[in-house]
């Protein structure tokens, strides 16, 4: 459930970002067309000294979020990546029960040409990390 409230999360402040910005979870459904972000989800529980309760289990939770930020071209690819930033970096999102951290960036690619469908998409890959702890 941990992985599902935070995904959630993070996909509730995509959507609530301002315009209209089109969020596919994991897949992008028959006919979807460009613009949008496509985003994956990965979760982690790292062992870090500060993260380890005395009873010896882990209490911090990382999940990452691989946002694809789809456009026409690489100019639209960067404005839906400029929106997917706005709406998650730095944001302290709420998650039941849990202590979130602001979500920061660890990575991202410029855009990349996809013709294999026969229709130039450039997509542009970020990374996202949201950490919390219990509540």
């Amino acid at each position: 459930m941990t992985v599902r409230a935070h995904a959630d999360a993070v996909l509730a402040l995509l959507r609530a970002a301002p315009g209209s910005l089109t969020v596919h979870d994991g897949a992008v459904p028959t006919g979807g067309a460009p613009p949008y972000v496509l985003v994956y989800f990965g979760d982690d529980d790292p062992e870090l000294p500060d993260s380890r309760a005395l009873e010896g289990g882990s209490e911090r939770f990382v999940l990452r979020v691989w946002a694809h930020s789809v456009g026409g071209n690489a100019a639209a690819a960067r404005a839906v990546g400029e929106r997917v930033r706005a709406a998650l970096l730095d944001v302290v999102p709420t998650v039941v029960g849990r202590a979130c951290f602001p979500i920061r960036r660890e990575e991202g690619s410029p855009p990349q040409r996809d013709e294999s469908t026969g229709t130039l998409v450039m997509d542009r890959v970020d990374v996202y990390r949201l950490e919390s702890v219990p509540a």
